[in-house]
């Protein structure tokens, strides 16, 4: 196993609450770097967090701090609001990305099935047990313009530089889905899930991956007999309003996606990231178990011809990352630079943190691994 180095993500006090129970560092879901940030999301907030880098001398170790906060209703319409409050539920952001100066955001677009409270006796734990509900915030696949202010990037509504406009966008949803919902319902592998919450092996995107005018969508489940799946997009904007996008066709017949069928061994996907023409996939599993965690390339995966089946001896297996309740759960990674040339480390971002990663008041830590056979 590759021994990683350690990196500290330092928050705001004012701002590291996301409920009365959780701080941002506690779950964090999504990871990015741009330059010299990184851009990180909690999976309980609507909100994205940038960080900036600060380089120790002393000790040659490495921390972001510098915590500003950037609010999802600010840029994009959320469809799910609460009357009479001014907070909004969760968007459960599970993937960023960076792609011609837009920062991609996505949510999970699964249901919830209530946890239940062991307090509250068995009965009442039971019936708990038995709520599955929709989110329309989790329906969330957008875009937000990054622009440089005094050096640092920063999201924007709209920017226009060189003449060319880019502006914020997202795909049409509501409370009950969106266009990419509608069109996999009536998918033949995918449609039966849509009624099973993310975590019970139902329909959950937690990775995502842009390329050009691509769009790869990673899926922590359904995992169908060991296969799990990745959906590519190709999107455009709406011609009457350009603050929606829709979906092109791009598959078989004139589907509106295209599926990949990926052998991880039985995992499901955690995350994605480009590097060239091909994926890096983390691995991990599709349930809140503790179980094993990997990265894969899948060599050409960027730019695939049509639709795949990739078994398990076509990856090639890059890293194997820590898992345990004296770890956490391994949620996102980010090809990382540290001195702002090629990419040649892996930074991981956890769940479920344990105290040991806490390492000061709104500080947690993450893994920096380096990255085998990197593209120079």
């Amino acid at each position: 196993m590759n021994l990683p180095t350690v990196i500290t993500l330092t928050f705001n006090a004012k701002r590291n609450r996301v409920s009365k129970n959780k701080e941002l560092r506690d779950g964090l879901s999504a990871v990015m770097q741009i330059a010299d940030t990184l851009w990180v999301a909690n999976d309980e907030a609507t909100s994205l967090e940038r960080l900036s880098l600060v380089k120790s001398r002393k000790s040659g170790g490495m921390t972001f701090s510098s915590h500003e906060q950037f609010a999802l209703h600010d840029f994009l319409r959320l469809p799910r609001r609460v009357k009479g409050s001014k907070s909004q539920p969760e968007v459960d952001v599970e993937g960023l990305a960076y792609a011609e100066g837009y920062l991609w955001v996505v949510g999970s677009h699964s249901l919830i099935r209530r946890k239940p409270e062991s307090d509250d006796g068995d009965k009442e734990a039971r019936q708990q047990l038995q709520q599955v509900s929709r989110s329309g915030n989790r329906y969330l696949l957008a875009r937000i313009p990054v622009e440089e202010a005094h050096g640092i990037p920063r999201l924007a509504k709209k920017v226009t530089q060189d003449g060319t406009k880019r502006r914020a966008a997202q795909l049409r949803g509501d409370d009950q889905g969106n266009d990419l919902t509608k069109a996999l319902r009536r998918d033949g592998h995918l449609r039966s899930y849509f009624s099973i919450p993310g975590k019970d092996n139902g329909f959950d995107i937690e990775g995502l991956a842009v390329v050009g005018k691509r769009i790869f969508l990673g899926l922590r489940g359904p995992v169908l007999r060991g296969w799990a799946v990745i959906l590519e997009l190709a999107l455009r904007e709406g011609r009457k309003k350009a603050s929606l996008l829709k979906l092109k066709p791009i598959g078989p017949h004139g589907r509106l996606y295209r599926k990949h069928f990926i052998h991880l061994g039985g995992l499901g996907i955690r995350d994605l990231c480009a590097q060239g023409s091909d994926l890096l996939i983390l691995a991990g599993p599709t349930m809140s178990l503790e179980g094993p965690v990997h990265v894969f390339r899948w060599r050409g995966g960027a730019e695939p011809k049509g639709e795949s089946m990739v078994p398990f001896e076509k990856l090639d297996h890059l890293l194997d990352v820590p898992h345990g309740r004296d770890v956490g759960h391994a949620e996102g990674m980010t090809l990382f630079s540290a001195n702002g040339g090629p990419a040649d480390s892996l930074m991981v971002i956890y769940d479920s943190i344990p105290k040991k990663r806490q390492s000061a008041a709104c500080a947690v830590t993450a893994d920096l691994f380096p990255l085998p056979n990197a593209i120079k």
